[in-house]
């Protein structure tokens, strides 16, 4: 641990010093003036002076060495398809000068904003490093998000052009991509002047003449071939993410050029271990933040091979149900480093393990988890299925940009404590504080919050609203913490656990239970795949716990074993944690990369309008979970 603890320390103590020194490795036109500019808190600037292009670092210093220029930049997987394709580093290049060329042909410029509406696909990945090559601000929207989402985020971020796909398919289920993108610019005030299409064959669309375009016309008829990097300042914006549902104003989070492009790079080796020749899957989809860190651009930056997958974590060939799919994938790309999401692996836990250990995963070094808390259950069962990986729990937000709170694997051997993503990254002095903003003791649970200056990667602002970003980050506790909205424990051996968001409690009797606590216990049981608890009005006491679960496959749901799952909450947290009911369903809604809609179960237990649900992958799981529930609450 001394390698990790020396590193840590230097980079709270003299953070210039550190992130400077790793600055060095990157590509820059003009070397920065000043590590670090804290002359206007809680607006950090990283890297003042200094002129860098993401797309550069990305693509043009490795098409241009010959260990690279023929190495696969990103490996496109579409498994139902039968679909594997890959795209080197010199022919990147190309492809992305291209694009950026249509783009200026179309009159694009520096800070003008495109949105991108599409599937996940090596166009899409292109499509976002030609935007940085020539300093166009890209919103990526998750192909799945309905026309108001859309539209509440086309107002905000005014965009010249949108790019679409004609539609996308996942599992058999066809989304009109293009039909969704013409209602929400019909909804939207902001008039959106281009939309460049991208035909992937998929649904015939009839183009609205005059303002749509389609790619591969575009990309031939271009005579624009070459096309220069920007000289982008290092505080640049290089994209807008929207972090926030489709009610009021979507929060846009803003990052910079080079403090982003510095911190991915030191990430992929020194938190996820990465070698100069990994292959790094990360299977979440490009919309979110995930995608955009570490399939679009870290493992670029470092000169390795990017997994594009275009898939569920279910289905193979044809559409068949296929729950080893994704080891399968591993397998086929020899992809070393893998970075996924525990309600992924929670939805496989239900199938025999088969699926996933028939297949040579040799070359698996690292399963890496976030998202969500890792529970220990889920730890276990995956440490056991998958032997000699290494299971590496990780916390991050889209603020973020990467890391919070990671296990170190490239730089120091930790002992791994399942259910803790160990200690606090590069940058990020993270204290447990109580309401008055001090910092409690060990064991104690508390809000976890950055104390001084955030590291680079860190997002500049939120788009156009300076004030929303101080009020919603650095004024919800007392003192000049950065608050992350979630609990936290810090252990006497510094670990840190992570409890859940702190809105996530339920306040029964005036006790706060955590439902992560009864969760955890949940998972850990031998009949129980999945799980999550709500709490529901009580006239007595205030609240009380609601328990779905998903029972793994073959279990068979009945008193006996609801009783048996009542009584391990009773004695593993005490009866004030004694369920209202425990209700089995066969599944969860979630989004597409694998997210538990947790608001829309609390909205349906509340009585609410559920509002958008466009991003789950099976919306039938909504009317399940809302027949479980009423068959309890009508009950009253």
């Amino acid at each position: 641990m001394s390698n990790y603890k020396k590193l840590h320390k230097e980079s709270i103590k003299n953070p210039d010093k550190f992130w400077g020194k790793i600055a060095e490795e990157l590509f820059w036109f003009k070397k920065p003036e000043k590590i670090l500019d804290k002359s206007n808190p809680p607006f950090y600037r990283w890297f003042v002076g200094g002129k860098t292009n993401l797309c550069y670092n990305a693509v043009d210093r490795w098409a241009k060495l010959d260990s690279h220029k023929d190495r696969a930049a990103y490996v496109y997987e579409n498994p139902v398809d039968g679909v594997t394709k890959s795209i080197t580093y010199s022919e990147l290049l190309v492809y992305v000068q291209e694009i950026a060329g249509v783009f200026q042909r179309m009159g694009l410029k520096k800070g003008d904003r495109v949105i991108f509406y599409l599937p996940m696909s090596i166009e899409a990945c292109a499509a976002a490093l030609a935007c940085v090559r020539i300093g166009i601000i890209h919103s990526i929207i998750f192909a799945g998000f309905s026309k108001d989402a859309i539209a509440v985020r086309i107002d905000d971020a005014k965009p010249k052009l949108i790019i679409c796909g004609d539609a996308s398919e996942r599992a058999g289920k066809i989304t009109d991509l293009k039909s969704i993108v013409d209602e929400a610019i019909k909804t939207a005030q902001f008039k959106v002047p281009k939309v460049l299409v991208v035909n992937f064959g998929i649904k015939p669309y009839a183009p609205v003449e005059g303002r749509d375009l389609d790619w591969e016309k575009q990309l031939e008829k271009c005579d624009i071939k070459e096309v220069e990097c920007v000289h982008m300042n290092s505080e640049d914006v290089s994209y807008i993410l929207y972090t926030s549902g489709t009610t009021g104003k979507p929060k846009g989070a803003v990052r910079d050029t080079a403090g982003y492009a510095v911190a991915l790079y030191y990430s992929i080796f020194s938190l996820y271990g990465c070698k100069k020749d990994s292959v790094y899957f990360a299977t979440s989809d490009i919309g979110w933040v995930v995608g955009h860190s570490y399939t679009i651009y870290a493992p670029l930056i470092a000169g390795l091979t990017s997994i594009v997958y275009d898939g569920t974590p279910l289905h193979g060939k044809g559409g068949i149900e296929n729950p080893g799919i994704w080891f399968e994938t591993i397998s086929k790309l020899k992809a070393d480093v893998v970075f996924s999401s525990p309600t992924a692996f929670r939805m496989l836990r239900k199938y025999p393990e088969e699926w996933i250990t028939k297949h040579d995963l040799s070359y698996l070094r690292y399963l890496f988890l976030a998202g969500e808390p890792l529970d220990t259950g889920t730890y276990s069962w995956l440490k056991g299925v998958l032997g000699k990986t290494e299971i590496i729990d990780n916390y991050w937000q889209t603020e973020s940009g990467w890391p919070m709170l990671c296990n170190p694997v490239g730089v120091d051997n930790i002992e791994i404590v399942p259910g803790s993503p160990t200690f606090p990254t590069w940058g990020w002095d993270l204290l447990v504080v109580d309401e008055e903003g001090k910092e409690v003791k060990h064991d104690v649970k508390g809000y976890l919050v950055a104390n001084g200056s955030t590291p680079p990667g860190f997002m500049l602002d939120l788009w156009k609203d300076s004030e929303r970003f101080i009020e919603s980050y650095f004024k919800v506790l007392p003192g000049k913490y950065y608050a992350t909205g979630d609990y936290a424990i810090k252990d006497r051996n510094g670990y840190y656990f992570v409890l859940g968001r702190a809105d996530e409690v339920i306040k029964v009797a005036a006790h706060r239970l955590g439902t992560r606590e009864i969760e955890e216990l949940l998972n850990s049981t031998d009949h129980v795949a999945e799980s999550m608890v709500i709490g529901i009005k009580d006239e007595v006491k205030g609240q009380v716990p609601l328990v779905l679960v998903v029972t793994k496959q073959g279990v068979e749901w009945n008193e006996d074993l609801k009783q048996g799952l009542i009584n391990t909450i009773r004695n593993g947290i005490g009866p004030i944690a004694k369920p209202k009911d425990i209700l089995c369903v066969t599944r969860f809604p979630k989004t597409r990369s694998g997210k538990v809609m947790r608001r829309i179960i609390k909205d349906i237990a509340e009585g609410k309008e559920i509002g958008d649900i466009s991003t789950i992958e099976d919306k039938d799981a909504v009317e399940e979970v809302r027949d479980a529930i009423h068959s309890v609450i009508k009950k009253e």
